[in-house]
């Protein structure tokens, strides 16, 4: 999947916009992946001359490819999967500008419209961090 049809599918943009491409995709799980570039924002601070990615954006990232992947059940555009809970978050590795991970995402459980996923984290086939969250669909007011 090109940028563009990425950014159809959800309206996170630049800076924030944390998925280069999506590697696979099925009904109920995708993989994308991103390679963090040494002048993302973060970086700046995120310890100047030991720069690490935060934890909480390899938790965005993993977040938006789940977005991607419920960006089906959004009608006609009018609405927006939107986080409600992450739970059991664990950080297995420091990732480092440069690195490129894959994120794997499944959906176990869908409730009306409340959506229940996993996420995996790797690098170079290494665990960085695993996660499970929910979302619902907000809708986008116009």
């Amino acid at each position: 999947m090109t940028s563009p049809e990425i950014e159809n599918a959800i309206p996170h943009r630049g800076p924030m916009l944390l998925i280069d491409t999506i590697e696979e995709q099925s009904q109920n799980a995708i993989c994308c992946s991103k390679t963090f570039r040494p002048d993302e924002y973060f970086f700046q601070g995120h310890y100047p001359g030991f720069p690490l990615v935060p934890g909480v954006i390899l938790c965005e990232a993993a977040m938006q490819a789940g977005a991607i992947l419920l960006s089906r059940f959004v009608q006609d555009g009018k609405g927006v999967p939107v986080a409600t809970r992450l739970n059991d978050v664990k950080f297995k590795k420091i990732i480092r500008p440069g690195d490129r991970v894959l994120l794997q995402v499944e959906l176990n459980e869908r409730l009306a419209d409340a959506f229940f996923l996993s996420a995996k984290v790797t690098c170079e086939g290494k665990l960085a961090a695993r996660l499970d969250f929910s979302c619902t669909l907000a809708a986008l007011d116009e």
